[in-house]
C-alpha cells in the first residue's frame, strides 16, 4: 500500500554571506523517493538574507512539474514572508513597507512566483543544532561562499548594496 508521502518533494536550503555583506552562497538539498540532489552557488558581494532567498527559491525552481513539497530552512526570514503573508502584502503595497521600501523585492517576487507553482509547506528548524540536512546546506553554502566559482548578484550590486 502506497504511503501519502511517496510523491513529496523534501526540500532542505540555506544561505550564507561572509561579512554580511560580502561573498555569500546558498545550499539546496533535495530528496524525492530515493533520490538525493545537491544545489549550491556563490556570489562575489550579497547578503544573508537574499542567499537566504536564493536557497528557496533555487529548491523551487528545480523541480519540473509541480510537486508536493515540505521546504525546511532555518530562516524565520524566509518562512515569515511567506506564511505571515509579509511578501505579498509589500507586493500588493508596490514594494513597500511601513517603514519604507521593502528589501530583496526582486527575489521574494520569484520567491511567490515558485511557491504558487508548487503545493508548498514551509518548517523551521533551529540552525546549527545537528540537523543532517540543514547542516549539509550550510556546509554547501558557505562551501560556495568561499569557492572559486563566485557569480555577481547583479540586483545587490545596482542596489548599491
Amino acid at each position: 500500500m502506497a504511503k501519502d508521502n511517496d510523491n513529496t518533494v523534501y526540500a532542505f536550503s540555506d544561505g550564507s554571506a561572509i561579512g554580511n555583506p560580502g561573498p555569500g552562497g546558498y545550499g539546496v538539498v533535495l530528496k524525492y523517493g530515493d533520490n538525493l540532489k545537491e544545489l549550491s552557488q556563490g556570489y562575489v558581494h550579497t547578503t544573508n538574507n537574499r542567499m537566504e532567498l536564493m536557497g528557496a527559491i533555487m529548491a523551487l525552481e528545480s523541480l519540473k512539474e509541480r510537486q508536493r513539497v515540505v521546504l525546511t530552512t532555518d530562516s524565520q526570514y524566509v518562512i515569515n514572508g511567506i506564511e505571515k503573508g509579509w511578501a505579498k502584502k509589500w507586493r500588493a503595497n508596490g514594494w513597500r513597507r511601513k517603514t519604507g521600501p521593502a528589501l530583496n523585492p526582486d527575489l521574494w517576487e520569484r520567491l511567490l512566483q515558485a511557491v504558487d507553482r508548487h503545493d508548498v509547506s514551509f518548517k523551521w528548524v533551529r540552525g546549527h543544532m545537528g540537523h543532517p540536512e540543514n547542516e549539509r546546506c550550510d556546509e554547501l553554502a558557505n562551501g560556495a561562499a568561499r569557492g572559486g566559482d563566485l557569480i555577481v548578484d547583479n540586483v545587490f550590486v545596482e542596489a548599491g548594496g
